[in-house]
């Protein structure tokens, strides 16, 4: 008798159960610029530095053509490279594992990537320069990591290519913000727009990218746009919850799940269940004395005798 495999762990039916940090807004901004590179006939290869579980990498998958590369590097369960970032993976990556990736990606997509597991530092070694249209860095908060993070994407990135720098501006990653904004003042990065906690720039130039957002009001349908200045550059800035742009399709999305099933009969008990009246009072029926003070008395004495009954 053949052995049958074992069920994979992960089996999310939508994007939705992937567990990660990718609100709505990213995945419309994403969205957004990946089009326009295939829009535009921008050619050149996909890339993340920092996975977790797969989200947004699940997501930027869906934009790759058949004869592009996409690039994931990660740490997942491997060691850290130094006793900082190994204390930053056990605090906020402790049930991380390249399996669980794995799993999670394959239900949306046939391939899996090109996986790297292991430290950022790693990515010169497998993506060639002047080789990707988008980067996405979510990897280490560590400002000396990040700071080679960006400085990896830059060699990677063609000259009309994109950036995405999570977490710039969360209070609990200093290390990322100072990397970032050195970057925008020292190493010629230039911000396109900025999300909630991303930063998407460009080492090309902005103003193309920033026209056609401005444009399109259609587009910003759910958002708030508000255009900034920083040291003399426009940088336009987006919040809000818009709708979520058409995500990759999971396998699993027509699966009924046992708590589904223990869930349905529950529901429809509660739906066919007769509706129980609110009980009604019954009126007090009043004595002939009362009957006959309220017909023959004026209404002043009635209350004063009514007031005096009820002490």
């Amino acid at each position: 008798m053949t052995a049958t495999a074992p069920r994979p762990a992960q089996r999310p039916r939508d994007l939705h159960e992937v567990k990660g940090w990718f609100p709505s807004l990213d995945q419309v901004l994403f969205d957004r610029f990946l089009t326009r590179q295939k829009r535009l006939g921008h050619r050149g290869d996909l890339l993340e530095m920092g996975a977790y579980l797969g989200k947004s990498a699940i997501f930027t998958a869906g934009y790759l053509r058949t004869d592009e590369r996409f690039t994931v590097c990660d740490l997942f369960d491997a060691p850290a490279p130094d006793e900082r970032n190994a204390a930053e993976a056990r605090k906020s990556y402790a049930t991380l594992t390249r399996v669980a990736f794995e799993q999670n990606y394959l239900a949306f997509h046939d391939a899996l990537p090109d996986v790297v597991q292991g430290p950022t530092s790693l990515v010169p070694r497998h993506v060639a320069p002047d080789s990707c249209r988008f980067v996405h860095i979510d990897a280490s908060h560590l400002y000396e990591h990040v700071a080679g993070d960006i400085d990896a994407a830059r060699t990677a990135l063609v000259p009309t290519g994109v950036v995405v720098l999570d977490d710039f501006r969360s209070e609990h990653t200093p290390g990322v913000a100072a990397a970032t904004w050195e970057a925008v003042f020292v190493r010629g990065l230039r911000p396109v727009c900025l999300s909630t906690n991303r930063l998407y720039g460009t080492w090309g130039d902005p103003e193309p990218l920033q026209e056609e957002l401005l444009a399109d009001e259609e587009w910003r349908a759910g958002m708030h746009l508000s255009v900034q200045e920083i040291a003399g550059r426009r940088v336009l800035r987006f919040s809000g919850r818009p709708p979520n742009p058409a995500a990759p399709r999971s396998r699993y999305a027509d699966e009924i799940r046992p708590s589904d099933a223990a869930a349905e009969p529950a529901k429809s008990a509660q739906s066919s269940a007769k509706p129980v009246k609110p009980a009604q009072s019954v009126p007090r029926r009043r004595s002939p004395v009362r009957r006959l003070a309220a017909d023959v008395l004026p209404p002043v004495v009635t209350r004063a005798i009514r007031r005096r009954g009820g002490r």
